[in-house]
């Protein structure tokens, strides 16, 4: 129900967006395009460290000829700077214990000369053995440990280079798992064939870390006992009994290793930098062509190293790793975000911001082409500066709205042609996924390298939403069967208190606040009972002092949904979904916009290290949780730009209510001239 409040205070609300449209544009790069921090966990830099023994590279010079040892040695005290008081390592401030990257951790600390008896060693293997042991890290985790000869590598999944010979309609193609599955599995099954081991000397070791010898020695996934998992199980144990005598294998590696190395960095039409431009497969391409014999100066190892390397950010006495790039995400939103204060194609920043855009449009027929009915033209973006292979949906419906709004023949030419292609990449169940026009097949998630929880890629209400939310850019309404199958999907995904799953965001705030708007933008009456059930969900969580927030906690259990530390992000997509449903005067929404403004940087507050410990401008926000999602229970993310482009977002968008309802005059439109980043 919506109720009145006190209005907000319309010149506090002017200077707001003010400030932050200028801290905002602040961050715009010379070419136009915005590009903030990344920031993962401490398994980027323990994966690295390990990465780095295991080709014996621990003393190696880098790509650009400086010393390689005093980089391993930020690194590693980067992962110092990340052990928690208990001694463990986790996935994001407040997280339990991830014993797998703790054993990650603690062994690449000990390579790299840290005494086993310093207390915060002592701490770390405390904590490792009173959590089952190593024994018990997933399966990524063992292909390290293996390649270093910590485990056998019975321990590890086997994952047969063959299956580049099964033929589509099989369960199990290729073409059925995820795009980022893909390019992990591939150069793995090359490393799960071919078994390179660096034999440690016994004090290197971690057998201190490991409590049951039997267990050490097994597969991770044979200690769960559904009757999915003991099938794979026994087809692991066929094909590790198999091993090098499959007939075809030989030939197998060798369409294993071609189609990496077409897929691997390179330029022009088909450019990328790196395997899926992300860390995993970036990593385990350098250990899958160390064991094909490339040598360290080939020109594809030199590039594949240097491409990693790029995602550094040296502090000066510790060197954090980024999971990749986000460029073209980030300049979506902040363009949209731009446009939503009133910017278009006239205003310089948007305009730069928008050619940028469009020279990353990627007309590469990729890996998504396999699964389309039917002809459609190249289009599409995708989230890193270069990745031709794997454009996706939610960055496709991002940049395309964005371009859209920003107005301008070049941009509309281009956004056309991006939604034309997402709506053949609509999935069967009405409902959009990241990568591929997919379907859900569950048992996949039973396979024993599947751990990453993310095996394949099946449609989810998120991004669902933020096509709708293009497609009503685009003039598409309810009644096109497009949108009409999306929304029943959307339906069909609703909780039963009235949120929706993030699969990309943190968590149900993020999903429902997709889930919403995109179907309202398409003229889905705010009343039926579905969105208003969304909706009493959202004021249910709201917290006393207007804000919301919600930890990652979320995704173990559900009892967390809506729970957690007031974030400026996430009181925006909050509010974003209340005004969708209500309007600018609901109470709830005005009194989000105003923990907002209250809690805006200003130049005191700015220069606080404690309250701004990133260092942040006034007209900005402080924000050190994680509310970004790579791989739920798995692997999560903290945006640097999120804290920033969402609010604007927000408020640009209620101001604009405003002044809809004839309460406001038209928005002040900042326009600094484009810095160079």
């Amino acid at each position: 129900m919506t109720t009145t409040s006190t209005r907000v205070d319309r010149e506090r609300l002017t200077a707001s967006l003010s400030a932050a449209q200028t801290a905002l544009l602040a961050q715009q790069r010379d070419d136009g395009h915005f590009c903030g921090e990344l920031e993962g966990d401490s398994i980027l830099e323990s994966e690295y460290l390990l990465m780095k023994f295991i080709l014996r590279q621990e003393h190696a010079a880098r790509p650009d000829g400086s010393p390689g040892r005093a980089t391993l040695e930020k690194i590693a005290e980067q992962l110092r700077r990340q052990q928690r008081p208990d001694g463990g390592w986790g996935q994001y401030p407040g997280s339990g214990v991830d014993l797998s990257a703790t054993v990650k951790a603690y062994f690449a600390l000990k390579l790299m000369g840290d005494d086993p008896t310093l207390e915060a060693m002592q701490a770390a293997r405390a904590v490792i053995r009173a959590n089952g042991g190593a024994e018990h890290c997933n399966s990524f985790t063992n292909f390290y440990l293996a390649a270093l000869g910590q485990v056998p590598w019975s321990a590890v999944p086997a994952i047969p280079p063959e299956i580049v010979f099964l033929p589509r309609w099989s369960y199990f193609h290729l073409d059925t798992v995820s795009a980022w599955t893909r390019t992990m599995i591939m150069p793995l099954s090359i490393v799960a064939t071919l078994q390179p081991t660096r034999r440690l000397e016994t004090t290197d070791g971690i057998d201190e870390l490991f409590i049951d010898e039997e267990e050490r020695r097994r597969l991770t996934a044979s200690r769960t006992p559904d009757r999915w998992s003991r099938f794979f199980l026994g087809i692991d144990r066929l094909l590790k009994i198999a091993g090098s005598g499959m007939p075809l294998r030989r030939i197998a590696l060798r369409r294993v290793e071609r189609w990496i190395l077409a897929r691997a960095g390179q330029d022009g039409p088909a450019a990328t930098d790196g395997l899926g431009a992300i860390f995993p497969p970036m990593v385990s391409i350098q250990i899958a062509l160390d064991a094909l014999g490339y040598e360290p100066e080939h020109p594809a190892r030199v590039r594949a190293e240097a491409e990693l390397d790029a995602l550094f950010i040296d502090d000066g006495t510790a060197i954090r790793i980024q999971p990749c790039f986000s460029p073209v995400w980030d300049t979506g939103i902040a363009l949209y975000a731009l446009t939503d204060c009133g910017m278009t194609e006239a205003d310089e920043p948007a305009c730069a911001a928008a050619a940028w855009l469009r020279a990353k449009e990627c007309r590469h027929v990729g890996d998504w082409h396999r699964n389309v009915r039917g002809e459609v033209e190249p289009s599409g973006w995708y989230f890193e500066y270069h990745n031709a292979w794997y454009p996706d949906v939610d960055d496709t419906a991002m940049v395309a709205m964005s371009l859209r709004r920003t107005g301008g023949a070049a941009n509309r030419r281009a956004s056309a042609r991006g939604v034309a292609w997402m709506l053949a990449m609509q999935n069967d169940d009405g409902g959009w996924a990241a990568f591929d026009r997919t379907r859900d097949r569950a048992i996949l998630e039973r396979i024993p390298f599947a751990d990453h929880n993310a095996m394949q890629d099946p449609s989810c209400p998120d991004i669902t939403g933020r096509v709708l939310e293009c497609l009503a850019w685009h003039g598409l309404r309810r009644d096109h069967p497009a949108i009409d199958r999306a929304v029943a999907y959307i339906r069909s995904h609703q909780e039963p208190d009235g949120a929706f799953f993030g699969r990309w965001g943190v968590n149900y705030l993020y999903g429902t606040w997709q889930a919403v708007v995109g179907p309202v933008r398409c003229g889905i009456d705010p009343a039926e009972p579905w969105l208003e059930r969304a909706g009493a969900w959202v004021r249910s969580v709201q917290q006393p002092d207007g804000g919301f927030g919600e930890t990652a906690n979320s995704y173990v259990d559900p009892a967390f949904r809506g729970q957690g530390p007031a974030t400026a992000s996430q009181t925006a997509w909050a509010a974003m979904t209340l005004l969708a449903l209500a309007g600018p005067h609901d109470d709830a929404v005005e009194r989000a916009m105003s923990w907002l403004m209250t809690h805006q940087l200003d130049e005191r507050r700015a220069a606080d290290p404690e309250e701004n410990p990133d260092g942040d401008p006034a007209g900005s926000w402080a924000e050190t949780q994680f509310t970004g999602t790579g791989f739920p229970e798995v692997f999560y993310l903290r945006y640097h730009l999120y804290r920033l482009y969402f609010p604007l977002m927000a408020l640009g968008r209620y101001r604009a209510a405003l002044q809809a309802a004839g309460e406001e005059r038209p928005a002040l439109k900042v326009r600094p001239k484009v810095v160079v980043g």
